[in-house]
């Protein structure tokens, strides 16, 4: 579509040409035009305006999808003199990622004047100078091109003179003023010319220079150039100074009139700052930087001229060589520096450009990438590649990647350049929690406070942030019927282990649970671990004595018969201690003695042996008190008393420990305390006896009367009261057998019981005590015995009666038998 307006509406113009072809689109617009200046509408699904260089034309109107201009556009200060005259940006969708190139098209504009690079011409002709005499002139300038561009040069007056303008082959003009009529300066000395230079735009613009001329005397021969065309070849980037080549003149004449010199009058303003040219020997040197991406090619008009007014002009054509002088230049357009681990292959991440400046093979260029990550470059548009995904990513193998970008050209020697970029791969939840360690095993000693910290367990987790955050949770299970989580806790951030209770070795040695880990991601990943506590012992148990079985206030006595040889076993002191390993080994020690020569004690068995004869001398009652000890730190102790009857018949065994000193008051008094206690039983026993039997009478009448009437009979007992079999309300049935005799220091109780050989046990309590009486139960069974004898038969009694009953026994010091 092409727009055109008149002068009298701005006198702009727009032409708006699109190529939608291979991702590309060109514009025209006129320069100068206003800032906001419609260009074309390239639609509202483009981005991003990319552009190189730091200036920027054009702007993207992201609501109306159109290109405006950003800024003033001079087409000269653009492209100079180059058609036609353009620029090119690209344009990039962002997602998904689309390049797009748009090429805007300059139009040029009359806008400029056509210029000479001087105000006046000052020459100097002789007078004889004959017709047909050829005068170079300096040439306009005019920064516009095409019908812009200068179209005519004219002359005024023109009755000597007349203009000849030649076209060149780099497109400029080469003027010549040619004299007509030969000058005669006596007649006119002097002469003014004016130089016109129009251009062909709408509307005309033109220039002009003053030609000043002044006539001198005769100079017969004009310089002569060696050649009229030179042709030289410099590479760029060639050192100031450096020769390019020599032109040379001769003229005829001799003396001053012969003397050539040589000058570059008319030159481009770029050309006179790369080229200088010796005045004497014709030498044009490099003055400036030569540079082939600006320029290809330059041409110099030299003139050589004499003293005489006369010269002539020669040209040099300088052909640049390229060089292999600009490295490529790397551009990200577009980034991603993070991208998922999920990521299909073919994934994007980015969008880079490449430019040479340099040309033919210097400018082609090769894009490449490290080939130890999983990605590969894709040449898109001409100079663009893009990087895409190879393969799948594993973030918990390689979190990150470091893609280095290698461009180089193919020049001698070849130029190249990198950039670096950075991609992190973003954590995908895939990876569950992993234990340290299969199982773990855990010890905790026995009476640990509740709450101690046991250990800790460790789970990691290779994913990041929210799904690496790690939560212990107790699996519900039970120890013994009882939940495991009332004998331990696990803390759901550290791990770690706690103990809920006070663990105690003799009841529980060791237990299972297990622990699982789970992480925060979605879906949540979790994995399980066995956990085995083992509680060890502490030596809180003190040995206990079995036998002799130690009670109140009992005498418990080993006999031993004076015959008895060295060695002879007195008995053994057998105890247990509920520890165990070495706090439960016991070591037995004789504490006191009433002999220690006669007694020993072995260590590791707790057997009680003579060490020497018996004799006659040795006291019947003896007294030996052993301590028992476990090993383990501290170490824990229990002592037992053994009596030892040292005779060899039970009548002296029986005088010797039942004979007490007591005074007669303190005698009394206890057989006050026993006949008392004996009555206060009997009362309790009768009423007790009135109480079941009025109990019994009662339920028989409500019975009768229950069983006359219609109404449903519900037998009805007492919480803890039983009277089946015949035993009353008493839950126990004890059978006591009281022995008295005419002193009641010697008053004696039994319970009938299995008898030892040896061994006589006096004992008040009425719970774990045998009697063993066998060798001496005859005295008891005769009828002559002094012991009179009491017998409490199939009675029934409370605990509290019984307990009492037993202490005024044991308070009396009887000797009975339970």
């Amino acid at each position: 579509m092409v727009l055109k307006r008149s002068m009298d509406s701005c006198s702009c113009y727009l032409i708006y040409v699109l190529y939608s072809v291979s991702g590309q689109a060109r514009y025209s617009v006129p320069e100068e035009h206003a800032e906001g200046s419609f260009v074309g509408n390239i639609g509202r699904d483009l981005a991003r305006i990319i552009t190189k260089g730091s200036r920027q034309y054009v702007d993207l109107n992201r609501d109306k999808g159109t290109l405006v201009i950003k800024e003033r556009i001079d087409r000269e200060e653009l492209c100079g003199k180059t058609t036609p005259c353009s620029f090119s940006f690209e344009v990039i969708l962002e997602n998904p990622i689309q390049l797009y190139r748009v090429t805007v098209e300059v139009i040029d504009i009359n806008d400029n004047s056509p210029s000479f690079p001087k105000d006046e011409i000052s020459l100097k002709i002789v007078e004889n100078a004959a017709a047909g005499t050829r005068f170079s002139l300096i040439r306009a300038d005019d920064p516009d091109v095409g019908v812009n561009d200068i179209q005519k040069y004219t002359l005024k007056p023109s009755d000597n003179f007349k203009l000849e303008v030649q076209s060149q082959p780099d497109g400029g003009t080469f003027i010549e003023m040619v004299l007509q009529n030969p000058l005669d300066r006596e007649k006119e000395e002097t002469h003014t010319l004016v130089l016109l230079a129009s251009d062909g735009g709408e509307p005309h613009r033109s220039g002009t220079v003053r030609i000043h001329i002044t006539v001198l005397d005769a100079n017969d021969n004009a310089p002569v150039c060696s050649q009229p065309v030179y042709k030289a070849d410099v590479k760029e980037n060639s050192a100031v100074g450096s020769v390019v080549t020599t032109v040379s003149a001769n003229d005829a004449d001799k003396g001053h009139y012969g003397e050539v010199t040589y000058s570059i009058p008319h030159v481009a303003k770029d050309a006179k700052q790369l080229f200088e040219v010796n005045v004497k020997t014709g030498e044009i040197k490099v003055a400036g930087k030569l540079d082939y991406e600006k320029s290809k090619t330059y041409q110099l008009n030299i003139q050589a001229s004499d003293h005489g007014g006369y010269t002539d002009t020669c040209k040099v054509h300088i052909q640049i060589v390229d060089e292999n002088d600009n490295v490529p230049i790397i551009q990200l357009m577009s980034f991603s520096n993070s991208i998922s681990e999920n990521s299909p292959p073919g994934t994007t991440i980015a969008v880079v450009n490449v430019d040479d400046e340099d040309s033919d093979g210097n400018g082609v260029v090769k894009c490449s990438i490290n080939s130890d990550v999983p990605f590969k470059i894709e040449s898109s548009l001409t100079g663009y590649y893009t990087i895409v995904t190879e393969d799948f990513l594993d973030r918990e193998s390689v979190p990150e990647y470091n893609i280095t970008i290698t461009v180089s050209d193919q020049g001698s020697p070849p130029l190249s350049s990198s950039k670096n970029i950075n991609v992190k791969v973003s954590d995908v939840n895939d990876s569950p929690p992993k234990f340290d360690q299969s199982s773990y095993e855990a010890y905790i000693v026995e009476n640990n406070t509740p709450g101690l910290s046991i250990f800790t367990v460790r789970a990691r987790d290779a994913d990041w942030n929210q799904n690496a955050r790690v939560s212990y949770i107790l699996e519900d299970s039970s120890v013994n019927g009882v939940p495991v989580s009332s004998y331990v806790s696990v803390s759901a951030d550290s791990g770690v282990i706690h103990a809920v209770r006070s663990f105690d070795y003799e009841q529980i040695k060791d237990f299972h649970f297990r622990v699982k880990a789970q992480d925060g991601g979605s879906p949540l990943l979790s994995s399980n671990v066995s956990v085995k506590i083992m509680i060890q012992d502490q030596n809180d148990n003190p040995p206990q004595v079995l036998y002799p079985v130690q009670t109140g206030g009992s005498l418990v006595a080993e006999m031993v018969p004076r015959s008895a040889d060295v060695g002879y076993l007195v008995t053994k002191v057998v105890a247990v201690d509920v520890d165990s390993g070495q706090n439960a080994w016991l070591s037995y020690k004789l504490q006191k003695a009433t002999d220690r020569a006669l007694f020993e004690v072995g260590l590791q068995n707790g057997e009680i042996r003579t060490i020497r004869q018996v004799t006659d001398k040795d006291a019947v009652k003896q007294r030996l008190t052993v301590i028992v000890e476990d090993n383990g730190q501290p170490s824990r102790s229990a002592t037992v008393i053994v009596n030892v009857a040292v005779a060899d018949s039970f009548p002296e065994v029986l005088s010797e420990f039942t004979d007490f000193p007591h005074d007669k008051e303190y005698n009394d008094n206890l057989t006050f305390y026993l006949v008392l206690a004996l009555a206060v039983v009997s009362f309790l026993f009768i009423t007790c006896l009135v109480v079941i039997i009025s109990v019994k009478i009662y339920r028989w009448r409500q019975s009768r009367v229950l069983y006359h009437s219609s109404l449903p009979v519900i037998p009805y007992y007492p919480p803890r009261y039983s009277d089946t079999l015949g035993t009353g309300t008493l839950p126990h049935v004890y059978n006591y057998e009281v022995c008295r005799t005419t002193d009641s220091r010697r008053s004696d109780c039994k319970f009938g019981g299995a008898g030892s050989q040896n061994v006589l046990i006096m004992d008040p309590s009425s719970t774990g005590t045998m009697q063993r009486i066998q060798n001496e139960k005859s005295i008891l069974d005769e009828p002559d015995s002094p012991l009179e004898v009491i017998k409490f038969g199939a009675l029934s009694f409370p605990p509290f009666i019984r307990a009492g009953i037993l202490t005024l026994f044991e308070h009396s010091g009887s000797i009975f038998f339970l």
